[in-house]
């Protein structure tokens, strides 16, 4: 997208929010095609099917760049949080609590990925920003209250949502520096190390054998509600930061509470609802936010997937390509203003 355009965020919002439609709905069959199932059996399922999807998904070296050796703590850590204690947890609170509340409560999600990219990446958090982050976590604590008063099963079960969020807002921030990576490697290689993970420790703990019905139907979900999910959260990631990526998907918990209510569950309450609205406020307060300044990009050298006509890549090719490619390249000192988001090109300090 050329550093002209008003709207720098539209590519990346989009991409976020097909990944947010695809995990919210995910949420609700998750908990009842696991019925009886025990939370790693699910677990491993789920990321087994996500990383069928990212084998047939991965792309040449000459359109997409290769993980490298160097990546590798980072997809480890990426894979214990997000593909390990992430989905047990979400696994284990979906059994102890309405889907309803566990879908809104997964909204957290974006407060930690915000958080943590402040925090290691120094990605812009501005009064308006700030103010959306404390809206989630309003609601979030409405959540908390309204399960509370239901019983200690269900405030432990959605207890065990939050700590999901938490584990994933880690994952979230993880995966910022492996974005410009083909998603379909990234995806393939969290995802293995998640079903191998997660199918051992349900052999060890003797977790019920699933039906056929069921497990097929688990491996499904996971293809689309995890696998292809990441693959576009990945993609946000690229185009716009992990902070702002995190925030567009706060709106699957919506998506996932509609998906609950149509598939019957009732337990709605009014404070539900006045979390639901807390944390609709704080996504819109992320969607509406802008920022444009001068600003300069410093030399720099790397390789990513990318094109020649938005405005920072202007080194040449003979024949030049006409579409995205991916090579190692050089970027030389520039000075320009315009509107922006933090992507690998614009993660300057403030």
């Amino acid at each position: 997208m050329s550093p002209a355009s008003p709207h720098p965020a539209l590519r990346g919002g989009l991409l976020a929010l097909l990944s947010a439609a695809l995990f919210g709905l995910s949420t609700p069959l998750v908990q009842s095609m696991g019925q009886g199932l025990g939370p790693f059996t699910t677990a491993g399922l789920l990321y087994a099917g996500a990383a069928g999807v990212a084998w047939v998904s991965r792309r040449p070296a000459t359109q997409e760049a290769r993980l490298q050796k160097s990546d590798a703590p980072r997809l480890l850590a990426m894979a214990g949080t997000g593909a390990v204690i992430a989905p047990v947890a979400l696994a284990w609170g979906l059994q102890h609590t309405s889907g309803a509340s566990a879908s809104l409560m997964l909204t957290l999600e974006a407060v930690f990925t915000a958080l943590l990219a402040w925090r290691w990446y120094g990605e812009t958090l501005d009064k308006r920003v700030s103010l959306a982050v404390a809206l989630l976590l309003a609601g979030g604590m409405v959540l908390v209250v309204e399960q509370g008063a239901s019983g200690q099963v269900q405030l432990w079960g959605l207890l065990a949502v939050m700590l999901a969020t938490v584990a994933w807002g880690v994952d979230n921030t993880l995966s910022r520096s492996v974005a410009d990576r083909d998603p379909g490697q990234v995806v393939l290689v969290k995802a293995s190390l998640g079903a191998v993970c997660t199918g051992l420790l349900a052999g060890l703990l003797a977790e019920p054998m699933p039906q056929a019905l069921s497990a097929l139907g688990l491996v499904a979900v996971g293809a689309t509600g995890y696998g292809l999910s990441l693959r576009f959260y990945l993609l946000a990631q690229r185009s716009f930061g992990a902070a702002r990526t995190g925030s567009v998907f706060a709106f699957a918990p919506f998506i996932g509470a509609l998906g609950a209510w149509a598939l019957g569950d009732r337990s709605g309450t009014g404070l539900m609802v006045v979390a639901g609205l807390l944390m609709l406020a704080g996504v819109l307060l992320h969607l509406t936010e802008t920022h444009a300044h001068m600003h300069t990009h410093e030399a720099l050298e790397h390789e990513h997937a990318h094109r020649h006509d938005d405005g920072h890549h202007n080194h040449v090719h003979d024949p030049m390509p006409s579409g995205v490619h991916s090579h190692r390249h050089r970027h030389e000192v520039i000075t320009h203003a315009h509107a922006y988001v933090p992507d690998a090109h614009h993660r300057h300090p403030h």
